[in-house]
């Protein structure tokens, strides 16, 4: 299925998450034996105007399994022509000179597509803004549950977090509302709770889901639990009791036997690290989808040409 840029969760189809699913068990045999040369001709920039180790070094390192190239700066914002007045517009077209796809994570949430108007070449989001999206992010997130669980359809999903500014969750969110009989909850203190514009999608497509600061009450409902961290800085005169969305043993004695728990990383204090040894911890499986999904989109991109 062809595709020209990645920008938003809203974009793919189930047929074309399928197909992509599909390659990226492709990919993970080929990691397995060393890599490809299939696209030794081609080019990629990270272009990140924040910084972000672990996406940058998924993308380059997806890359080069495929045997192609990187160009890469990770603080954008200090290092490029922008911090003299340059445009986003002409910076994606003068790089675009030089590559065969780039991959931007941007300070503004709407960036992607800012950079995709123009762009001659594929732009794949690697995150944009605060509450924003980060699509490469959703789709492993969505393998990893499809590989661990084997469905998507009938799921219970609950994400915990800073859910208001998470670029992660909107996007996974974005993704399962493309699947029958999902049901989502959303787990928060009431300052950090799921933006009204995602809850109107989900209304839109007939998804059930349940907004509440409990985690307790709905730990042994759910079959996937999407940790990720709470921004305590951004409200240092709440009294929040940031302790009752912990996941430690205790909590992970609640969940059901076959269930998961999920972090797109860096953790703080929202998962405990002794619990890191249980089989239903998936958060280092998903980690590593990234490296299949990123491999699986980039063949697509370029095969599509």
């Amino acid at each position: 299925m062809k595709i020209n840029h990645i920008v938003e969760s809203q974009q793919f189809t189930v047929p074309f998450l399928m197909e992509l699913f599909s390659r990226a068990n492709e990919m993970k045999k080929i990691v397995a034996r060393g890599g490809t040369k299939d696209y030794e001709n081609r080019v990629m920039t990270s272009l990140f105007y924040q910084p972000s180790t672990r996406t940058r070094f998924s993308f380059e390192s997806a890359m080069y399994h495929l045997g192609g190239k990187v160009l890469t700066t990770e603080q954008a914002q200090l290092f490029s022509s922008e911090i003299q007045g340059e445009h986003l517009e002409d910076t994606i077209r003068i790089i675009a000179n030089f590559c065969d796809v780039i991959v931007l994570r941007h300070l503004e949430a709407g960036g992607a597509k800012r950079a995709a108007a123009v762009s001659p070449v594929p732009i794949i989001s690697a995150g944009d803004g605060a509450g924003g999206q980060h699509p490469t992010q959703g789709l492993l997130d969505l393998y990893t549950i499809f590989s661990e669980l084997h469905t998507l359809d009938g799921l219970s999903v609950a994400f915990s977090g800073s859910l208001d500014q998470g670029r992660t969750s909107r996007s996974l969110t974005y993704l399962l509302s493309k699947f029958s009989r999902i049901k989502l909850y959303f787990i928060a203190p009431k300052e950090m709770q799921i933006k009204q514009d995602m809850l109107d999608h989900l209304d839109e497509n007939n998804i059930i889901y349940q907004v509440t600061d409990s985690l307790d009450n709905v730990i042994d409902k759910v079959d996937v639990l999407y940790q990720t961290r709470f921004e305590a800085e951004r409200f240092p005169n709440t009294n929040i009791d940031y302790e009752k969305y912990r996941i430690d043993v205790p909590r992970m004695q609640q969940m059901k036997y076959n269930s998961i728990v999920m972090h797109p990383m860096p953790r703080d204090i929202e998962i405990s690290h002794n619990v890191d040894s249980d089989p239903r911890a998936a958060y280092f499986r998903q980690s590593r989808n990234g490296l299949y999904v990123r491999m699986a989109l980039f063949s697509m991109l370029f095969d599509g040409e």
